[in-house]
């Protein structure tokens, strides 16, 4: 066996459960305050289903303040998505990975049949490589076969780190005050096709996007 495969092996084994110790630590100390519980009471609290959507640079955030809750995330299928998949499982969701050849059509596949059989599930509205906040077909298409409605969640804070990646992910600093938003959840026609799923992918897009605005308003920034 390769060195390099064995440091990858043994780093997949650490790295996520380490990172999700910290990170319950770490966000354990943040005050936190939720926004939007109507739409939480309307669809979660009331038993239905619901595809939970996004922007990536809340994704770490997201895992921790939605670990009680029982779904599948759609994750790439990059070796630093096996990173994000790990870190996912170890928040307690399960998750959908297309092969690196098919990239995600498996994954939505897989997220199609699991929605339909009544599961939860998420997806990164501005996927794995962005560009950042321009939202992408997945949830809509998933939301039109299914009849489930998509859910915008969204957060920001106070003080917070965020890195050199294109979408600047992000996470509270300890301490800060967190505000964790449910958007409006949308429902999403029947069999959309073409110019259906454009018209819905961007309300998806200016919902999020009138989210973010709104949550980081807050805290007096125009985004993070």
């Amino acid at each position: 066996m390769k060195e390099g495969t064995l440091l990858h092996r043994l780093s997949l084994s650490v790295a996520p459960w380490l990172v999700a110790w910290l990170v319950r630590a770490w966000f354990g100390t943040c005050r936190i305050t939720v926004h939007g519980l109507e739409h939480r009471r309307s669809t979660l609290d009331a038993g239905r289903k619901v595809v939970a959507s996004f922007w990536h640079y809340t994704f770490v955030f997201v895992f921790y303040q939605l670990r009680r809750e029982s779904a599948t995330v759609m994750v790439s299928a990059s070796r630093d998505g096996e990173y994000i998949a790990r870190l996912a499982e170890e928040f307690g969701f399960s998750t959908a990975r297309g092969s690196r050849n098919n990239r995600g059509a498996q994954a939505l596949k897989d997220l199609l049949k699991l929605a339909a059989a009544g599961e939860s599930t998420a997806i990164v509205a501005d996927g794995s490589q962005g560009p950042p906040r321009i939202a992408q077909p997945g949830a809509i298409l998933l939301a039109s076969r299914t009849g489930v409605p998509v859910l915008p969640v969204m957060w920001s804070a106070s003080r917070y780190l965020a890195f050199r990646s294109w979408d600047r992910t992000a996470i509270p600093k300890p301490f800060a005050r967190v505000d964790f938003y449910y958007g409006e959840p949308l429902y999403v026609p029947a069999d959309l096709r073409g110019a259906g799923i454009e018209e819905y992918r961007k309300k998806l897009e200016d919902r999020l996007n009138e989210l973010y605005d709104r949550a980081w308003r807050r805290h007096g920034r125009t985004g993070h």
